[in-house]
């Protein structure tokens, strides 16, 4: 038997899947105990951002599993394996969000267009430094590689930061690196490239917020915290045997620092001792005054 969604309800479905697919992967941020996972579209964000390379424009960006982890673990399992048991009263692990990659070190993959008029190896080099500074100091990301790629020689005497030089993070194929934001279109492709993102994660209000109870305001009272999301669902979820709490970080504060954070505070805001674990869907510009 099959029932005929309204034109509302198929819309508001349609849009959900398409947000939740604009994420791209959900990277382990910290160690396995840490109970912490950014979306791809997030860090990759943020790397872009830090990263200002001379001699170098980055193009596609994508974050994954090393080739040793991802031999260890399926990286697109609904179910992975839980990290290890963390110190918690009730002494389980925290829960993975939904299709989440297993704790472990990640490689980076980009392409770049390199200046012609200096030594390829060492723009690579240089490179390569400033995406694996920037992914631990200013996120907390673990890398064990990164795989980069000249796509393109640019023109001598060309501005590697000029904004016309930057690629937009499309990939070859025409698929969309997961830092873009199209407004409209996409999805995730066959083959694992990132899906479009389009549309940014639907912040949950202070009403909402305070609606949340405890954990919501346990939450939004943290230094970094700029809102709650809810691309999963409720901005935090609660299930019988954990709590999930999803935020947007600001980008002066180190994403992993504020989640751990998150989670001492939510953990200490409500009882029964359950997991908790976050999903940091965005970095964005902090709020005057927060």
């Amino acid at each position: 038997m099959t029932t005929e969604l309204s034109p509302r309800r198929a819309d508001g479905w349609t849009a959900a899947v398409r947000q939740r697919l604009g994420l791209g992967r959900l990277l382990p941020l910290g160690g396995a105990a840490d109970g912490v996972w950014i979306a791809e579209t997030a860090a990759a964000s943020v790397l872009r951002a830090e990263t200002d390379t001379p001699g170098a424009v980055l193009g596609t960006l994508r974050i994954g599993l090393s080739r040793g982890a991802a031999g260890r673990k399926d990286m697109t399992t609904s179910e992975p394996t839980p990290p290890p048991a963390s110190p918690s009263s009730s002494g389980a692990p925290p829960v993975p969000p939904p299709g989440a990659l297993p704790p472990g070190p990640l490689r980076i993959e980009a392409d770049f267009r390199a200046a012609a008029d200096r030594p390829l190896p060492g723009t690579a080099a240089a490179l390569r430094a400033a995406l694996v500074a920037a992914a631990a100091a200013r996120l907390g990301l673990e890398v064990g590689e990164v795989d980069l790629r000249v796509t393109a020689l640019l023109e001598e005497g060309a501005a590697a930061g000029d904004a016309t030089h930057r690629d937009g993070g499309t990939s070859g194929d025409g698929g969309a690196s997961p830092d873009r934001r199209p407004s409209d279109g996409g999805g995730a492709s066959d083959d694992g490239d990132a899906p479009d993102q389009v549309m940014a994660p639907a912040a949950a209000s202070p009403a909402a917020a305070r609606a949340g109870g405890p954990a919501a305001e346990a939450a939004t009272g943290v230094p970094g915290v700029v809102s709650l999301t809810r691309t999963l669902g409720s901005p935090v979820h609660t299930a019988t045997d954990h709590i999930r709490v999803e935020v947007a970080t600001a980008a002066d504060h180190r994403a992993l620092d504020v989640a751990r954070s998150v989670r001492t505070a939510v953990a200490a805001a409500t009882t029964g001792g359950l997991p908790v674990s976050v999903l940091v869907t965005d970095v964005v510009a902090s709020p005057a005054g927060r």
